[in-house]
């Protein structure tokens, strides 16, 4: 039978990648992932896209998630995001602003073209009960689900275990009414966990104990079955295995 695994407490969304995000009462989800969901991102001069590390298609830029972004209003296609300064406030132009923020003159504010802006699969889902392992192992450090940028936060009942979302890969499972998503695998995590944000302090502690727990892999990874929308409250439901 199909298993309620828990509800889900929080929705995140990042219209500019790698910046800090916007938390919702509810989204429409459709093919991509979240609708407007890195839609943007900060491009440099080789089309290489603003993130917490150096790839093939991204490059380091630190400084990006002292900023946040938003949609101004809740559409189906959203138009262009907000940027907010690290005192949150709306800057007039993103472009200029994040040249002279980031110390460059070759970035710009870009929409996704031909290239995903996304590092993986298009949904992060992230359990209270893997947030909370994370909190006893460095107690010290302030951390909540900002630090690992879920799309989807679900608090699960006590007694599950840390880890949890293990066991949703290659399961498919509904949220509310029609979204329907399939877990495929786990992210594979970076330096971008230990940097500050807003009022997280740099901690390179956190990036070891991902790696030193669950081997550096945290949440569970997936594609769109079926779009729909999602909301605060709603069950998540794990099909019957096999």
């Amino acid at each position: 039978m199909a298993e309620n695994v828990g509800v889900i407490e929080g929705l995140w969304r990042y219209p500019i990648k790698s910046t800090g995000g916007e938390r919702l009462r509810s989204v429409a989800v459709d093919e991509r992932g979240m609708v407007g969901d890195r839609l943007f991102a900060v491009r440099d001069a080789e089309g290489r896209f603003g993130s917490g590390k150096n790839t093939r298609r991204f490059r380091r830029m630190d400084g990006l998630l002292h900023l946040s972004s938003r949609y101004p209003h809740s559409t189906v296609e959203p138009g262009p995001p907000e940027l907010l300064d690290p005192h949150g406030n709306v800057v007039a132009d993103p472009t200029a602003f994040l040249r002279g923020h980031l110390g460059r003159d070759d970035v710009e504010l870009a929409r996704e073209g031909e290239i995903s802006h996304f590092d993986q699969l298009p949904l992060s889902v992230l359990t209270t009960a893997t947030l909370d392992r994370i909190r006893r192992e460095v107690p010290g450090v302030p951390v909540d689900e900002r630090r690992f940028r879920p799309n989807i936060l679900v608090r699960t009942p006590p007694g599950t275990p840390a880890f949890v979302e293990d066991e949703w890969i290659g399961r498919e499972a509904t949220l509310g009414d029609t979204l329907r998503i399939e877990f495929l695998r786990s992210s594979e995590r970076c330096v971008m966990t230990n940097q500050a944000q807003q009022d997280l302090p740099h901690s390179p502690l956190i990036l070891r104990t991902i790696a030193r727990t669950h081997g550096n892999r945290l949440d569970a990874l997936a594609t769109i079955v079926t779009p729909g929308t999602v909301r605060v409250g709603d069950r998540l439901v794990l099909d019957r295995e096999g």
